[in-house]
């Protein structure tokens, strides 16, 4: 039995040591690796934001009117049209002051057709009164003058004594007479005056003129009252300012609109798609840029749309920016707050390309180059764009040949076989 043990010792040894003697083949030990050549190239970026969707606008609607309601046309979650009736307020009073607006205003043209026609009067008699006034003065002046000849030629005679001294006397007094009707005749002719120029003329300045503006100005202001009861009118038919679906209706038969709003509607074609991102997701979101939706609630192809605004910060100090998109809503099928996931196209960036499988880790801040020795190098790159499969960097010239797969357990400094 010790005689075997011996045996089988020395073949194990003769085996050990022509395993020793026979060459390693250092090829068979090295790691295999897929690689490429980095080579210059362009990609269409995307950036993926969730969000919402959310309507065009919406319209608050109100009456300032102070009438029953006597129909209401529509109910909550119905489509309606621009022009459509929501509601029909109580028009008796209104149609009432209407008529006595009316009325007033049509006594009003009544008076100032009278206004007219009194001052017309006034005016040709204020005329008539100066041409009497001045043949008034014309007369008395003349008979002054023949009274003054008839003193003067008495006043001679008395001298020879062909008259008595009584005579010249009452010419004298006659005379005078004649003197103060002269005067009375000037005030009077100036009085017409006056009263001429103050009535003035039906189409210029004065009494009569104003009188008759005046008379205007109160028909105008009866007409104007008229036309704001219509309006008022025309405001107690209450109708939809837009196409749109009514979300709120808070208006009953009978009430009243006091101040609270009476309905909300909604336009929701076309339709907003809001989505939220940081600064670093927004940075390069252009106006116009083409998106693509996707309506988690609706499993059907995507909605295309255009970037059609990228606000600020929603709340000063956050983070949190929006990009709105528009999409056509024909059919109504997108409502306001499905949840949705929209992708942008970003500008196309150019410049080294390589595989998004050849970064190191999922920073993307390094890949493994390969040397003319087959030796992996860690080297520092910078992406700066990718599509999901081919990234952009900067850090390698093309050419360089790259590990396809940066995340293959290669170490810096290893020797590799490359396939």
């Amino acid at each position: 039995m010790s005689r075997c043990y011996s045996l089988l010792t020395i073949c194990l040894l003769l085996t050990l040591c022509a395993c020793a003697k026979r060459p390693v083949d250092r090829k068979a030990a090295l790691t295999h690796v897929d690689t490429i050549i980095a080579s210059t190239g362009g990609v269409s970026p995307h950036e993926l934001l969730a969000g919402v969707i959310a309507p065009l606008f919406s319209v608050a609607i109100q009456s300032s009117l102070t009438e029953p309601s006597t129909k209401i046309a529509v109910k909550e979650g119905q489509y309606v049209h621009r022009g459509q009736l929501l509601a029909q307020l109580d028009t008796a009073d209104l149609q009432a002051a209407l008529n006595a607006d009316l009325a007033t205003a049509a006594s009003d043209k009544a008076t100032t057709t009278h206004t007219v026609f009194q001052g017309s009067l006034s005016i040709d008699q204020g005329v008539d009164a100066v041409g009497n006034a001045k043949a008034a003065l014309l007369q008395a002046q003349a008979k002054l003058r023949e009274d003054r000849i008839d003193l003067a030629r008495d006043a001679a005679l008395v001298n020879r004594g062909y008259v008595a001294q009584q005579q010249v006397d009452l010419q004298e007094t006659t005379v005078r007479t004649d003197e103060q009707a002269v005067i009375s005749a000037q005030s009077t002719l100036a009085a017409s005056r006056s009263n001429m120029q103050a009535n003035g003329t039906l189409a210029g300045n004065g009494l009569q003129s104003s009188a008759i503006e005046q008379a205007r100005a109160a028909e105008q202001a009866a007409l104007a009252q008229a036309e704001q009861e219509r309006v008022s009118i025309v405001k107690a038919t209450i109708t939809s300012p837009i196409d749109g679906v009514v979300v709120n209706r808070n208006f009953n038969l009978g009430e009243y609109p006091g101040t609270r709003q009476l309905f909300t509607i909604q336009k929701v074609d076309p339709i907003y798609a809001v989505l939220h991102g940081s600064g670093t997701q927004i940075a390069d979101i252009q106006d116009q840029a083409a998106a693509s939706v996707l309506v988690s609630d609706l499993q059907r192809k995507p909605f295309e749309g255009r970037v059609v605004g990228v606000l600020n910060q929603i709340v000063p100090g956050s983070t949190d920016f929006e990009v709105k998109v528009l999409l056509h809503n024909a059919d109504r099928r997108l409502r306001p707050g499905m949840a949705i996931e929209g992708t942008i196209s970003l500008p196309t960036v150019r410049g080294v390309s390589i595989p998004e499988t050849a970064f190191t880790d999922d920073t993307h801040t390094a890949v493994l180059v390969i040397d003319a020795k087959h030796i992996a190098h860690t080297t520092r790159v910078a992406q700066t764009g990718s599509d999901g499969k081919t990234a952009i960097v900067s850090g390698i010239a093309p050419g360089t040949r790259v590990i396809a797969n940066g995340q293959s357990g290669v170490d810096n400094g290893e020797q590799v076989a490359v396939q």
